[in-house]
């Protein structure tokens, strides 16, 4: 249901943004009564989600009082979960982090087993902030596989046995949990983050998979069933006896992939077994890996191509594993990028390595939870219950 113009929610919109921090503001912005906008903000303090203190500056007369979102009786956590490892952010309700912790963790030790820990550390950080677990309004969890956004149960994850179809968000009571696939909170993370004046932003991760998180308008854009930017299953001709984790051949990662470096290189009598192993050997000067990091970036350059041509991105973002040694990487894709794709769409195109680094997929996800509830249907619901 579309909240009415100047609800509660569209008011605490307006205060969070930072677009109005008076009474005063939210009237000339909004145009309603003076007497209304009381209401909706006496609500939304009422509730502890705004509170108000004479801190401006008088224009002659009474000091206007000045409103912002109450931060301590809130808090946020934004979960990644890699395919060995577990980053937790604890944030307040204007997404500054409280606390965070990251820890070696197998995604394919189960889910019991994984959100345990998950939960562990949730309550170790509450209490390192100085929250109590009633604090904790909402959770963000990213994963490394596809995901049903609307349940937040993983769909036929590859590399995470036993999760297909687990409910996850109802492992943590009494807590609102929000899942998503990890490429799609790191490309929400890294925009807010580090490009929030971009409105059309692609985020690729590149790590043992390859995948693609698409900020459209400004808006994460998950398609009809969440698996929109799913490019590590697209086809690239020529490779057609690469054989691919999905049952397919010549996909994208399974060429170009940190697992597919890794296994060529140990072909050539180099031993690697993942993508960090890669970037070990190109930062040690190996001539073959760092041949074999560019060569990679010329074929992701290829299906980017089609994907700047198609939506005409103002950015292209790299992350994950190999983009630890972007100058090869980089080099690569956007050789290609500028020889396939169309001038008027790469006129102003940047290409760049990611900003927030490892810390883009809990930061997202934290952001994810936190703009969920700040949502003004969320809201509205909170002030009306």
């Amino acid at each position: 249901m579309t909240p009415q113009p100047g609800s509660a929610g569209d008011v605490l919109t307006l205060i969070s943004a930072g677009s109005a921090t008076t009474r005063s503001d939210l009237a000339r912005l909004t145009g309603l009564a003076r007497s209304t906008i009381s209401q909706r903000v006496d609500a939304l303090i009422e509730r502890g989600l705004v509170e108000e203190t004479e801190s401006g500056e008088s224009t002659g007369g009474r000091p206007p009082r000045q409103l912002r979102l109450h931060t301590e009786d809130h808090a946020f956590a934004g979960v990644d979960l890699g395919a060995t490892h577990c980053r937790v952010a604890l944030m307040d309700i204007s997404g500054n982090v409280l606390a965070e912790c990251e820890d070696a963790l197998l995604i394919g030790e189960g889910p019991e087993k994984v959100l345990a820990h998950v939960d562990q550390r949730l309550d170790h950080l509450l209490g390192q902030a100085g929250r109590p677990r009633t604090a904790l309004r909402a959770i963000g969890i990213g994963v490394p596989g596809p995901v049903e956004f609307a349940t937040g149960r993983p769909n036929n994850p590859p590399i995470m046995p036993g999760w297909n179809d687990y409910p996850i968000p109802e492992y943590f009571e009494g807590v609102e949990v929000l899942v998503d696939n990890d490429v799609n909170v790191m490309a929400l993370g890294e925009h807010r983050g580090a490009f929030a004046d971009t409105k059309h932003l692609l985020f690729v991760k590149v790590g043992t998979g390859i995948g693609c998180g698409i900020m459209a308008a400004g808006t994460l854009h998950r398609g009809a069933q969440g698996s929109a930017g799913d490019i590590g299953h697209i086809r690239v001709s020529g490779h057609e006896d690469a054989g691919c984790r999905c049952g397919n051949s010549a996909c994208l990662e399974a060429v170009a992939g940190g697992a597919a470096i890794a296994r060529r290189l140990t072909e050539l009598g180099l031993p690697a077994e993942t993508g960090a192993d890669v970037v070990a050997l190109v930062q040690s000067g190996n001539t073959q890996a760092l041949r074999l990091v560019r060569e990679a970036g010329r074929l992701i350059g290829e299906v980017l191509a089609s994907l700047v041509n198609f939506f005409n991105p103002e950015v292209i973002v790299i992350g994950g594993a190999l983009s630890r040694v972007h100058e090869h990487l980089l080099a690569g894709i956007r050789e290609t990028v500028y020889r396939r794709s169309l001038p008027l769409a790469t006129h102003h195109l940047s290409i760049t390595p990611s900003r927030t680094g490892i810390n883009a997929a809990a930061l997202g996800a934290g952001i994810l939870a936190i703009e969920h509830y700040l949502s003004p249907d969320n809201i509205n619901r909170i002030v009306n219950a």
